[in-house]
């Protein structure tokens, strides 16, 4: 599962700034899901192979009684419980602030693992500007520049170290067959998450009841289905951002975006009796952004008359359009009614996003498929993509090497994704297209001439 890093400090020391790093993002909403409030921002980083999800916070004043800052006293102290490791950041130009001391004290008495980054310190000799900050008594401070990146990368480095998280070796990510699939069941409140994972398993195993916000962590739940092992998540409902209001479903969000990280299937549900919400499109949007196998379930489907099922079909295939490689599934969670195909796809879809594509047959379609359409043309020349192979799975990535491949357009790229898709019949995944474009010897040759002149 994903370690959660939250960014913790008084204001205007660089801490968005510093998310804005991590998550290689220019803006600090990166994802605006339901309990993402204003000052508390969630986003998904990587070192190597590393993952991480980040939490950037508002100026913190633990001691706040009243008003705005002790509203946003009161979001940090909840990232705080739901973190995994701390970056505590002050500033170096400014230096020791009493404030700090007061963070201090608060972050020493959670628990959480600590670790004390002095920002802003480009230009100045760290042993000078790190100085003062011992007395916090957090261990050796990391110098280091939000804004530069100067030192992130060690900070970086050493927070996930000391969580014991290693670099994964490449066979973890293979398929290995006698591991259970994990199937995450995600959506707004009272969608029917809870209904449809005690279907499947013949049980009231999970709480489901009529009121919205039921469920209030992931729940894992293994099962068995045609002698195949399975691992349901039952995760918590992701509301509207502005609806959350009690501090135990804001620590839910978080498992339920570790959920979709840790998951190889994702059971999006939607609910047909109402409208698609941007929240469902958020909750999509997260899903093809990590980049997990996916199956849409409308449910509470039976008893709609045949008007609302085919405004249902409209809204979903305009709104939620960029879904267009997931199959899209009625069901009655309650009834029992469409489960078997569901299942069907989810198995399917599993599939696909492991599955194994020949460097052969890949180059021979990406011909076949410049044969068919070339990629227009950049200034006097045209993009020349040579030959592709599978750079990884779980979702399946195709790596084409040829040259000036910075001109190919989105388009072309969906083009050529389609293609890929149809001959592998990669349906229910996220498909990656990457693009290597090799050096011109010429240029670099032309590069040395004029240096050594």
């Amino acid at each position: 599962m994903n370690p959660v890093i939250t960014i913790v400090g008084r204001p205007n020391v660089g801490k968005s700034t510093l998310f804005n790093r991590l998550t290689r993002s220019r803006d600090a909403l990166v994802a605006d899901f339901s309990g993402l409030t204003r000052d508390r921002h969630y986003g998904k980083g990587r070192i190597g192979e590393r993952a991480f999800i980040c939490v950037d916070t508002g100026g913190f004043e633990p001691v706040a009684k009243t008003g705005i800052v002790a509203e946003m006293a009161k979001q940090t102290k909840q990232a705080v419980a739901e973190s995994d490791i701390i970056i505590f950041l002050v500033d170096g130009r400014l230096g020791m602030a009493p404030q700090d001391h007061v963070i201090a004290d608060f972050l020493r008495k959670t628990g959480r693992p600590v670790i004390l980054a002095v920002n802003k310190t480009e230009g100045m000799q760290a042993g000078i500007v790190t100085a003062d900050f011992h007395e916090l008594g957090l261990g050796e401070p990391f110098p280091i520049s939000s804004a530069h990146g100067d030192g992130v990368r060690g900070l970086l480095d050493d927070a996930l170290d000391s969580l014991g998280i290693p670099e994964p070796e490449p066979e973890e990510l293979e398929n290995d067959p006698n591991r259970p699939m994990k199937i995450a069941v995600v959506g707004r409140p009272n969608v029917g998450k809870s209904t449809l994972i005690n279907k499947l398993i013949g049980e009231e195993r999970v709480i489901a009841f009529d009121m919205p916000g039921t469920t209030r962590d992931a729940i894992e739940v293994p099962f068995e289905r045609n002698g195949k092992p399975y691992i349901l998540v039952d995760t918590a409902g992701l509301r509207r951002r502005g609806k959350v209001f009690e501090a135990i479903e804001k620590f839910s969000v978080v498992k339920t975006l570790q959920a979709i990280a840790d998951c190889n299937v994702v059971i999006l549900m939607l609910d047909a009796q109402q409208d698609i919400s941007e929240q469902d499109a958020h909750i999509a949007g997260f899903i093809v952004e990590a980049g997990r196998a996916l199956v849409v379930a409308v449910n509470k489907w039976d008893g709609l008359d045949s008007y609302v099922k085919e405004r249902a079909r409209l809204e979903i295939a305009q709104k939620l359009r960029f879904l267009d490689f997931a199959n899209v599934h009625p069901i009655s969670a309650k009834k029992g009614t469409g489960l078997k195909e569901l299942f069907k796809d989810v198995d399917l879809a599993y599939a696909a996003a492991m599955a194994k594509l020949p460097t052969p047959k890949l180059t021979r379609i990406l011909q076949e498929a410049i044969e068919h359409q070339q990629p227009k043309r950049v200034g006097m020349g045209r993009p020349k993509l040579r030959y592709a192979h599978q750079g990884g799975m779980n979702p399946p990535i195709v790596v084409i090497h040829g040259t000036s491949l910075s001109g190919v357009t989105d388009s072309y790229k969906r083009y050529l994704e389609g293609r890929f898709r149809e001959v592998f019949k990669l349906t229910g995944t996220p498909l990656r297209i990457q693009m290597n474009t090799a050096k011109n010897p010429y240029v670099d040759a032309d590069k040395g001439k004029k240096g050594k002149k």
